[in-house]
Order: structure tokens, then C-alpha cells, then sequence
């Protein structure tokens, strides 16, 4: 009897110091609620990613040193963050100039036929091809952090603008029409861009995963490729449609009409195709005869060039051609404006939108990896939130310029790199030599025939088509390879969004199911052989 009472004593002591440790916890936290800062509002955050974003993390020792410094020094050190490139040219010398010359010339020798290959790509005219070589260049090299990647238009984004435009259930009536919904779909694109760097929305890019870049870029690949058999047969009457059915389907429509084909256009493409191909193999032999690499596409035009002008020469009246040739490139001036030509007619614009956002994450999903790559190679870092504003803002102003989409080139960065770059003037070299050649030498561009640049993004193909990356994924992570399967087998016989999708399902539902089922195995102990196979090594 006395034991219980101590004991319910002590339980009553015990109960007591809890709740006095409980009313401290509590006085404390509702203390702490208190003193706690407001969160800052939706403006405040905005103007502080914008700070972040554009503006390098802020240096008490820099700042302070600048506070008292002539209002010359701190305009000049503002600029320098606003504009990286004008940091780089702090130490600039005679041979560093030497070299971004040398590097810029040897990129718009290459740059230059695949400009216009990528616009034909995307069923538009040489010319804007051209303009997109040469605004978005400029604005990206003054604002990115990146001193390697080359912008401009890019097959792969090409093949994607067409193909999606043309799914549009609006009429497209003339040209005139699809350059409207192209420039429209630039901005929209940039404008999405621009939003996932200030609001470091950049985690939308990792669902499409590594797998599903891969699956989706070698399908790309192949989409591209078919395409371009148009230009390598001459055809006139194509399928605007992407999938492989359609495709071959038409090819063989076109075969059994033999008028619709001339076996000239096949030679030339065929040949200058195993010319630019010899010469990478060349390149890649011997670093010696790498510059051959680089301005085989330039020469392939020149030759396929008077090639076509001998053939058709007797035909030069009646403009009945043997081969097909480009005809008339618009030129003699710099971009003209097309702020008058964007449409943001609401039968149209909701489904622009829609094209814009796509585009906008598959473009910069590509120029963030090529970037992040070389800048290793060079031993050092870029900054992927401004690099994604830089782009956005390049391509808005580039939709009020004639451009269209341009994101960063693997193939030309490459050539940049091994041309010896040392800055981003190599791209303003290039920019500034696509102009020239709008200017004056679009005249001489009348002959080139269609199947030289179909020519010219077919050597690009096998770049886009990874195969040991696709073993390795087979052999770390079953699950990734069945999304990289998926995105591959989508766009090859469905379309391109299809594809994406459901390389995004895959990704987030394994994901989403591994995190679940990893969960479930920890709470519950359980020892379940699948949660070590389905897990990545």
C-alpha cells in the first residue's frame, strides 16, 4: 500500500515536470513565431532572383571596396556583371584576338550551309536560317556566362517547330501564314525561358531525363533523316509528317511517279554526302587535317554549286531544272523587323503556347548539357540559371528579328573548340561574317542545289544517335532504358510529342513509384528483392 502511493507520487512528479518542459517548448516556439521575420513578398522575390540571375553573388570585401571608389568604377563593374563578355576582354591580347579570328572565321565557314540546311528543316527559307545565325549569336555571347556554345538554329529544333505547326487545326493558307506562327511560337518560347530562370523553374528540364534525351534525339535522328530525303531524291510533293509510316509512304508514292524525281539530285547529294563524311573520318585520324572537316560543307556547296549550274545551264529560260536548286535568297540587308508579323489570334495562340513551352524545355535541355561539357574540358563553371535567361532573351528578340528557335549546337561548339577559341569574340567573328555573306553573297547561293543541304544535315545524324550511352543505360537502370525505349518508339511511329510524353510518363511514374515502394519497404522492414533490382547501381 505505501508502494503505490510513492509510486503514483513519482508518476505525479514526472507528469508534472512534462508539462512544465512542454509549457517551456511551447513559450519558446511561440516566442521564436514572434520574433520570426515576415516572408518577404512576391515582388521582393522576383527582384531578388533577378539579382541573383543576372548579377554574381555579392562580395562584402568587393562591395565595400567599390562604395568608395569614382561613380566610372562602379558603372564599369555593374556593366562587367551585366555583361560577363567584358571581363574577358580585361586581359586581352594580339594572340588571344588571333585566335577567336581564326575560330570565328572556321565557324562560319561550317556554320553558314548548316544555317540554311536547318532552315529548309524547318520548312523556311534559306534567308532566315541566316538571320538566325547572326542576332542570337550577338545577344547570347554579351549576356551568357559560357564562353564556348555556339548558337544557332538547330536540327533537332527545327524538325520539332515544323512538325508542330503543322499538326495546328488552323488553315495555313500561304507562307506568309507559317512565318507568322513560327515567329509567334520563338517568342512564346523565349518568354518561357526567360521565366524558368527567374523563378528557378529549371527543375521542369530533369524530368526529361538522360534516358529520355537519348531515346528521343536518336528517333529525331532518324525523323531527320527521312526528311531530308526529299532534298536528296529533288521531290517536290513530300509528307509534312514526321512518323515513319508517312514518310515511307510517301517515298514510295514519289518512286512510282518517276517524273517527280531526277536521279542528278541523288549524285550530288550522294556524293558531296561520302565527301563531308571522308573528310570527318580524315579529321578524326589526324588532328593535322581537322580544319579539312570543317570547311568540307562550305566547299560541298561551292562545287555542288557550279556542278548545278553546268547541268541546268541548257535549261536556264524555261527554268525546268534537272536539279533542284534554292532559286532567289532574299538578302542585301540586316534582319528585317517582324514585331507586326506575331498573331496572337485566340483561335491559334492557346496551342502556341503550348508548341512554345515544348520547345522551350527541349532546347534547353540540349544547350545546358553542351554547355556544361565543354566548360568541364576547360576546367571551368557555368551559371545554368543565367545561361537559360540568356537564351530566352535571345530568342525573344530574335522573334522581333525574322529568327526562329535557336538554342546551342553540339557540331558547332565542337568546331569552335577544336578551332582554338579563346572567347566569346570567336562567335561575334561568326555572327558578324554570316552578315557579310547575307549582304553580298546571297546572289551566288542561286544554284546551290536543295540536295547539297539535305547532304549537309545528314552528315549531322550519327552525332545525334548515341548508342553506348543507350548500353549503359540498359546495364545501370532497366526502368530509365524502358523510358529512353519509349520516347524512342513514340516519335518514331507516333509524333514528336507523343514521344516526349511518354518519355516524361516513364520518368516521373518510376520515380514517383521507386520513392513510394522504398518507403513502404523501410516503415515495414520489409527485405523484398526488387527494391535492390529496380534501383540504379
Amino acid at each position: 500500500m505505501c508502494w503505490s502511493s510513492s509510486n503514483s507520487e513519482v508518476v505525479a512528479s514526472n507528469k508534472t515536470t512534462l508539462e512544465e518542459v512542454l509549457d517551456i517548448e511551447n513559450n519558446m516556439a511561440h516566442q521564436w513565431v514572434l520574433n520570426a521575420p515576415e516572408p518577404p513578398s512576391m515582388l521582393r522575390q522576383v527582384v531578388d532572383n533577378v539579382k541573383e540571375t543576372l548579377l554574381p553573388h555579392p562580395n562584402p570585401n568587393t562591395f565595400s571596396y567599390l562604395r568608395n571608389q569614382p561613380f566610372s568604377k562602379r558603372a564599369f563593374a555593374l556593366l562587367q556583371n551585366l555583361f560577363p563578355i567584358l571581363a574577358s576582354l580585361q586581359n586581352y591580347n594580339a594572340q588571344k584576338l588571333k585566335c577567336d579570328l581564326m575560330a570565328g572565321l572556321t565557324l562560319a565557314i561550317f556554320a553558314i550551309p548548316q544555317c540554311m540546311g536547318n532552315a529548309t528543316l524547318a520548312r523556311l527559307s534559306p534567308e532566315y536560317g541566316l538571320y538566325t545565325g547572326i542576332v542570337p549569336p550577338l545577344i547570347y555571347a554579351m549576356l551568357a556566362s559560357s564562353r564556348e556554345i555556339v548558337i544557332g538554329p538547330g536540327s533537332v529544333d527545327s524538325l520539332l517547330l515544323s512538325s508542330m505547326i503543322q499538326t495546328l487545326k488552323v488553315p495555313i493558307h500561304d507562307s506568309s501564314t507559317y512565318i507568322q506562327l513560327v515567329f509567334t511560337v520563338t517568342f512564346f518560347a523565349g518568354i518561357f525561358q526567360v521565366a524558368f530562370g527567374l523563378f528557378r523553374f529549371g527543375f521542369l528540364v530533369e524530368y526529361l531525363s538522360q534516358a529520355t534525351i537519348v531515346g528521343f534525339l536518336a528517333a529525331a535522328a532518324v525523323g531527320i533523316g527521312l526528311q531530308q530525303l526529299k532534298g536528296l531524291f529533288g521531290i517536290d510533293n513530300f509528307n509534312n509528317k514526321t512518323d515513319l509510316f508517312s514518310v515511307v509512304k510517301s517515298l514510295w508514292t514519289s518512286f512510282k511517279n518517276q517524273s517527280a524525281w531526277h536521279p542528278y539530285n541523288l549524285i550530288i547529294g550522294f556524293s558531296f554526302l561520302c565527301f563531308i563524311l571522308f573528310t570527318r573520318f580524315l579529321g578524326k585520324r589526324n588532328k593535322k587535317l581537322m580544319w579539312l572537316s570543317h570547311v568540307a560543307p562550305l566547299l560541298s556547296v561551292i562545287g555542288s554549286s557550279a556542278i548545278a549550274y553546268k547541268i541546268n545551264f541548257n535549261e536556264l529560260q524555261v527554268k525546268d531544272y534537272k536539279v533542284a536548286v534554292l532559286g532567289p535568297i532574299k538578302g542585301g540587308s540586316l534582319n528585317p523587323s517582324s514585331l507586326h508579323q506575331l498573331t496572337f489570334d485566340s483561335q491559334v495562340v492557346g496551342h502556341l503556347i503550348r508548341i512554345g513551352l515544348t520547345i522551350a524545355i527541349i532546347s534547353l535541355t540540349g544547350s545546358i548539357a553542351v554547355g556544361r561539357s565543354f566548360a568541364s574540358l576547360k576546367g571551368h563553371s557555368i551559371d545554368p540559371n543565367r545561361e537559360v535567361v540568356s537564351l530566352g532573351i535571345m530568342n525573344i528578340v530574335g522573334s522581333l528579328t525574322s529568327c526562329y528557335i535557336a538554342s546551342g549546337s553540339l557540331s558547332r561548339t565542337a568546331v569552335n573548340y577544336n578551332a582554338g577559341s579563346e572567347t566569346m569574340v570567336s562567335i561575334i567573328v561568326m555572327a558578324l561574317t554570316v552578315l557579310m555573306s547575307l549582304k553580298f553573297l546571297t546572289g551566288l547561293l542561286y544554284f546551290t542545289p536543295k540536295a547539297i543541304l539535305a547532304a549537309i544535315i545528314l552528315s549531322a545524324v550519327p552525332g545525334l544517335i548515341d548508342l553506348n550511352k543507350a548500353r549503359e543505360i540498359w546495364k545501370v537502370d532497366k526502368m530509365d532504358f524502358l523510358a529512353c525505349t519509349g520516347a524512342f518508339l513514340g516519335v518514331l511511329f507516333a509524333s514528336v510529342e507523343i514521344g516526349l510524353a511518354i518519355g516524361v510518363y516513364f520518368c516521373f511514374f518510376f520515380s514517383t513509384f521507386l520513392l513510394n515502394f522504398i518507403f513502404l519497404c523501410d516503415t515495414f522492414n520489409f527485405n523484398y528483392t526488387l527494391k535492390d533490382n529496380l534501383l540504379p547501381i
